[in-house]
């Protein structure tokens, strides 16, 4: 007998989601072959099968969050025996919930997950105070005509639910400042179609330069110290019908602007199709996320953590821009720099922010 378990993908990673299996129970299996999709950490991966035999048993079901070496499935030899209830013994298969759960029955928690009901104001008629489908069924009863009707149930698992808890973490952990400035993109403009290369690639590549210049700005707060990456790896946000992704562009510091743009083109590709593999997210430095595209003028990023900040970029105006004292029509963007307080002070942030404001002014696609 061989246990499929739930990968540890990161050093933080305490749970993963079973996105889709790719065999059904009673299927033979080869050692190797893809047999279930795991998504963790904004990044899909096909869990191979540890050993050639027979599926025997799915113990988690597609869309469910399973802890970290929680068993999965089991693969054993055509007529070999198993205990399953001896394999749900021996490791958890859901993953945790938060310490305060309330105690419900399955059909109590498909109800009210149906009409949007919190189970916290549910009381309970169960043993141990445990609520029942009719303690659902009398508060909805109760409250009919009051609560909304509810269209549809998202879960929040998978990318959602990793972006969500990063993000949340971030605000928390991290004492976030932001500043801003506008930038005329008059000659990131030209490179922009003399070489048709998109904007976020030429930010980046000037992020690049910056961030060689302000170590401090490539770093994070690590306990009672500060580390300051060697590495440039630069992440790009990316909004996907899976939620937020941040594929990672890693040595960017290393790459022409051309070679930027391709990989960014690329990598966007496979977040949205959510196909990024593990190291397509990993070890980023800093942050760059654009809204640019929806009209959005200026924002306040929160940053990716464990990095010490992110630029935000917003939409691309014109707007009259004064010249040696005469006032010229010139293409502008707002940029927003929301940094980790702890690590960078408002001084060092303005120069680094400055410094890309210069490089995107005077930009040359050698540069």
């Amino acid at each position: 007998m061989m246990k499929v378990v739930m990968p540890r993908l990161s050093l933080t990673m305490k749970e993963g989601t079973v996105g889709k299996w790719y065999k059904k129970e009673g299927d033979i299996v080869e050692k190797g072959e893809p047999i279930v999709e795991v998504i963790s950490e904004k990044a899909t991966y096909d869990l191979e099968a540890p050993a050639s035999g027979i599926l025997r048993k799915i113990l988690v079901d597609e869309g469910v969050d399973a802890s970290v070496n929680a068993v999965l499935a089991v693969i054993t030899a055509p007529d070999e025996a198993f205990s399953e209830a001896e394999i749900r013994m021996e490791a958890p298969q859901v993953a945790e919930e938060a310490e305060g759960k309330v105690l419900a029955s399955p059909a109590a928690k498909r109800l009210a997950k149906e009409y949007g009901i919190d189970l916290l104001a549910a009381k309970g008629s169960g043993p141990e105070g445990r609520v029942v489908e009719e303690d659902v069924k009398r508060l909805i009863e109760e409250n009919r005509g009051i609560l909304p009707k509810v269209k549809e149930i998202i879960p929040l698992s998978g990318f959602r639910k990793t972006s969500a808890e990063r993000v949340s973490a971030s605000f928390k952990t991290a004492p976030h400042s932001t500043i801003m400035m506008e930038v005329n993109v008059s000659k990131a403009a030209e490179t922009h179609e003399k070489l048709n290369v998109s904007y976020t690639a030429i930010f980046l590549k000037t992020v690049t330069k910056a961030l060689l210049e302000h170590p401090m700005i490539n770093s994070t707060f690590d306990g009672d110290k500060i580390k300051v990456f060697e590495d440039v790896n630069v992440g790009v946000a990316v909004a996907t019908e899976y939620g937020l992704a941040v594929p990672v562009i890693r040595n960017a510091d290393r790459k022409s602007l051309k070679e930027i743009d391709v990989v960014v083109q690329e990598l966007t590709e496979k977040a949205r199709e959510g196909k990024l593999a593990r190291e397509e997210v990993s070890g980023g430095t800093f942050t760059i996320t654009n809204l640019g595209m929806y009209g959005v003028e200026f924002f306040t990023p929160i940053i990716n953590p464990p990095e010490a900040a992110i630029l935000g970029m917003g939409k691309i105006m014109e707007k009259p821009v004064v010249v040696n004292g005469k006032a010229e029509v010139k293409q502008v963007i707002m940029l927003s720099l929301s940094y980790d307080h702890r690590i960078v002070d408002g001084a060092p942030a303005a120069e680094f922010l400055r410094k890309v404001k210069e490089r995107i002014e005077k930009f040359e696609s050698e540069d």
